[in-house]
């Protein structure tokens, strides 16, 4: 088993932007496994108390019986990513890209983020994916030494199997980067995500404009490379995801086969199961499934894989993730909170539930001595709308 991820020091000592005081009153606390109507305070950075009822003290913010609840906790989002390349080819000024993720997701609610960047390359042809995360890390990190975020950020190397260079890339990263998730991904043709060679075809050739003898061709490249780096750089990627102290993860398991497999090598949680099956085992094994906000909205995988309802009806769904649209998170919250009939429930797939897969025990939950990343939550047409965020006090959107 992976040793633990631990937010210490390192993690939040240039955290600095914190507030002195700030009292948010007469608004409905979404707290573990119950709603308070009441009012919270935040000094320096930390939540320092939670009391009942509707009284607004002088100087304090009123919620005018608003939802309050913590910051959305992010762990899988491919938005930097979007930004560093809005485009096929187009290489973004990777600052600006920063920036602009950076409060896009402050916007939505998101108060910490796990950065997702792919470490493994193929070189050459159409679908060529080249090296990218060292030097992203280094631009993020310095920004947020700077003081440069809204919000809390953390890295999540996504460590694709069926590459050349998974190891080198993996090698180039230490202990003090900041690494929380490391995950293991396989995207070979024809297994997990893509069982369906149409659904990725389909998405190829949006993507990358590829014609029927180039999809053959990257089709037949990515099966040649499981073959010969697949195991070995499973195994390495376990072992490397243990010196940088991060949280292992799986991603796409299908069968209950790969799951005993993510079990062995002691992922903590499970991204993006495709089947029932894989869920259950998952279960079964105390990994925590997390599923797509988009899946839960649009009511069913854009991959044409198990629909996040589906498990959450079955009692198989612990953590979302935005994935692809920030605004999805929060929104999918309370959509899942509708299925459930348990607001509480809900709120805890988007932020404690995360936090404690992480390894961050911190945050993710009302309580005084946590950090005070907190969001104000009004409703329009049974949609939620942001009325603020605080980060450790500070407003940030």
């Amino acid at each position: 088993m992976n040793s633990p991820f631990v937010p210490g020091a390192v993690a939040d000592a240039d955290d600095t932007r914190v507030s002195h005081a700030l009292c948010l009153a007469n608004a409905r606390l979404i707290l573990s496994g119950r709603v308070l109507h009441g009012r919270l305070t935040i000094e320096n950075g930390l939540i320092s108390e939670i009391s009942e009822g509707d009284r607004v003290p002088a100087g304090a913010v009123d919620c005018d019986g608003d939802h309050l609840m913590p910051g959305l906790v992010e762990l899988h989002t491919d938005n930097l990513e979007r930004h560093l390349e809005p485009r096929p080819d187009v290489d973004w000024p990777h600052t600006s890209a920063l920036l602009a993720h950076d409060a896009e997701l402050a916007s939505t609610g998101i108060t910490t983020v796990f950065d997702a960047l792919r470490v493994g390359s193929i070189h050459g042809g159409k679908t060529r994916y080249d090296a990218y995360a060292r030097k992203v890390t280094n631009e993020l990190l310095s920004l947020r030494a700077q003081g440069g975020f809204k919000i809390s950020h953390f890295l999540h190397l996504r460590a694709e199997v069926c590459s050349e260079t998974l190891m080198q890339e993996l090698a180039d990263f230490t202990p003090e980067d900041r690494v929380g998730i490391v995950s293991l991904m396989d995207h070979t043709p024809g297994q997990r995500q893509f069982r369906d060679l149409s659904a990725l075809k389909t998405y190829l050739q949006k993507k990358r404009s590829l014609t029927e003898a180039e999809f053959a061709e990257h089709v037949a490249r990515l099966k040649d490379l499981q073959v010969r780096y697949g195991a070995q750089h499973e195994a390495g990627a376990v072992t490397e995801a243990t010196r940088l102290g991060a949280v292992l993860a799986s991603h796409d398991d299908t069968t209950t086969e790969q799951v005993e497999v993510s079990h062995r090598n002691g992922a903590r949680f499970a991204e993006f199961p495709t089947t029932v099956q894989a869920a259950e085992a998952c279960a079964a094994r105390g990994i925590a499934v997390m599923m797509g906000a988009p899946n839960i909205i649009r009511g069913g995988s854009h991959s044409g894989n198990v629909s996040a309802a589906e498990l959450a009806e079955g009692g198989l769904l612990d953590i979302i993730s935005s994935d692809y649209v920030p605004s999805a998170l929060l929104l999918s919250a309370f959509r899942l909170a509708d299925l459930w009939n348990d607001l509480p429930r809900a709120v805890a797939c988007v932020t404690s539930n995360p936090a404690a897969a992480a390894g961050l025990s911190e945050r993710g939950r009302l309580e005084v001595g946590l950090r005070g990343d907190v969001i104000r939550v009004g409703q329009i047409a049974q949609t939620p709308v942001l009325h603020g965020v605080w980060s450790q006090g500070q407003r940030v959107a």
